[in-house]
C-alpha cells in the first residue's frame, strides 16, 4: 500500500466578495517531495498555500496535512499543525527591531521548552546551517537582501518543522543569492527529509528545487510535472507565461 500524501487538497474553493479564486483545486504532495505551484498574478497561488496552514478556510471542499483535516480544526489541535509547519514569506517579515540572534529567539522562546542556553545553542546551529553564524548581533537593516532571506530561512526551520511553505523565496535576490537559497531548499529535503511546497517565478529556483511543479490557471491546476514537461506544453496559458519570463531573463 502507498503511504498517504503528507498535504492533500481534494477539490478546494475559495472566493472573496463574490470572485472566485481557487475553482476546484486538487493537490497531492509526498513525503519528502518538493512541489513548486507557478501561475500569473492573480492566479491564487498564495491563497492556496495559505489553506494548508488554516490561514483560509476552503469554501468547499478538503484540506489535509499529515491525514488531519485542517479546515476543520480548531484551538490547539489546529496550532499542533501549524508548529509541524514552517513558513518562509515573501518579504522575510524580519522584525526590524530585533537583531537576528533575537528575531530567532522569539520563537523558541513561545513555542518551545528550551532553556535560554539550549536556545542559544539552536539559533547558533540554525545560523550555521544556512552560512552566517557571524550576523547573530546584527540587525536586519544591516543586512543583504540574500542575507535576509537566509536568516528568515533559519528562523522558519529553528523548530524542526516537517513541512515548509516558500512564498516567492527568492524574489528580488541576483542569481548568486538565487542559487544559495535554493540549494539551502534542496539541502533540507536532502538531509532532514522535510516536506516542501515553493511559489514561484523564478526559473532558477525551480530547476534547482523541483521534483514536480503545478501550474494553477483560472483557479485549477492546469498541468502538474516535471518542469520540463510543463515548461514545453502547448497550452496558450503555459507558453504565454514561461515565453514571458524567459523574454524578461
Amino acid at each position: 500500500m502507498s503511504e498517504s500524501p503528507v498535504i492533500r487538497l481534494v477539490d478546494v474553493h475559495k472566493g472573496f466578495s463574490g470572485v472566485d479564486v481557487l475553482n476546484g483545486v486538487s493537490l497531492d504532495v509526498s513525503k519528502g517531495s518538493s512541489s513548486v505551484v507557478m501561475g500569473g498574478s492573480g492566479s491564487g497561488k498564495s491563497v492556496l498555500i495559505k489553506h494548508i496552514v488554516g490561514l483560509l478556510k476552503p469554501d468547499k471542499g478538503e484540506v489535509w496535512v499529515n491525514d488531519r483535516r485542517v479546515d476543520e480544526l480548531r484551538g490547539d489541535s489546529l496550532d499542533s499543525v501549524r508548529l509541524s509547519i514552517g513558513y518562509l514569506f515573501q518579504s522575510g517579515a524580519l522584525f526590524d527591531s530585533m537583531t537576528v540572534h533575537e528575531n530567532l529567539d522569539f520563537f523558541l522562546d513561545r513555542h518551545s521548552k528550551l532553556d535560554k542556553k539550549a536556545r542559544n545553542e539552536k539559533i547558533a546551529e540554525s545560523l550555521s546551517w544556512v552560512g552566517l553564524p557571524e550576523k547573530e548581533d546584527q540587525f536586519p537593516a544591516e543586512l543583504s537582501g540574500g542575507q535576509k532571506k537566509r536568516i528568515a530561512f533559519a528562523r522558519a526551520i529553528i523548530l524542526e518543522p516537517e513541512i515548509l511553505l516558500y512564498d516567492e523565496p527568492t524574489t528580488g535576490l541576483d542569481p548568486v543569492s538565487v542559487r544559495s537559497v535554493s540549494e539551502l531548499i534542496v539541502r533540507l529535503r536532502e538531509e532532514k527529509g522535510v516536506t516542501s511546497i515553493a511559489i514561484t517565478h523564478d526559473l532558477l529556483c525551480a530547476e534547482i528545487i523541483a521534483d514536480d511543479v503545478h501550474f494553477l490557471h483560472e483557479g485549477v491546476i492546469l498541468r502538474s510535472g516535471t518542469l520540463d514537461d510543463v515548461r514545453h506544453d502547448t497550452h496558450p496559458a503555459l507558453d504565454l507565461f514561461f515565453g514571458a519570463i524567459e523574454s524578461a531573463g
